[in-house]
């Protein structure tokens, strides 16, 4: 997939004059580049910096469909649930590998024990980041959020570990574990 495709998709799913393609176009352009850079920045991991570019992009495509109403998304279901339903609609475009980053780049991946555990609204199944380009997006999306105002204002990492403590005790750790891996944006 090329960054034009990349782009054609999206706002094949968003009108260019909403809230919603606001955010969603702001963060997905952010989270892209910064994926991008780290991925460039991790050349010695041989990752696909085109892929990584184009699957961060898309890696929130499924927003629309979710009950955000702060980013202008006015769906039937949770936010959580931007993941799964972002892999259901990129297949059915033809993208799997794509697909495959939608569903996995959710917090710093979500475990069919979690899901479990907590009762969360998700297939029961494996939800977490395997190749080095899911990490990578999963990692850098976590820096960036989707409120106004802070669209390309990375937060801080300790910010991060903080609120990912709330999750588990494994989820900052992970965390750590891709600082360690790729290094701090």
């Amino acid at each position: 997939m090329k960054r034009e495709e990349a782009d054609r998709l999206l706002k094949k799913y968003y009108c260019e004059s909403t809230t919603a393609f606001k955010y969603i176009y702001q963060h997905s352009l952010v989270v892209a580049e910064y994926s991008a850079q780290l991925a460039k920045k991790n050349a010695h991991l041989k990752p696909d910096i085109e892929f990584v570019y184009t699957a961060a992009y898309l890696h929130d495509i499924a927003i629309f469909m979710t009950h955000a109403p702060g980013i202008g998304c006015y769906g039937k279901f949770p936010y959580l649930a931007h993941g799964y339903l972002g892999k259901r609609l990129l297949e059915y475009e033809g993208f799997p590998e794509h697909a495959l980053v939608c569903e996995r780049h959710v917090g710093v991946g979500i475990s069919a024990d979690d899901i479990q555990r907590d009762d969360l609204p998700l297939p029961k199944r494996d939800m977490k980041p395997l190749t080095t380009e899911e990490e990578i997006i999963c990692y850098v999306d976590k820096y960036f959020s989707k409120k106004p105002g802070k669209l390309s204002m990375p937060k801080d990492p300790d910010k991060i570990i903080r609120k990912l403590e709330k999750y588990g005790p494994d989820k900052p750790e992970i965390f750590k574990g891709f600082i360690n891996k790729y290094g701090l944006l």
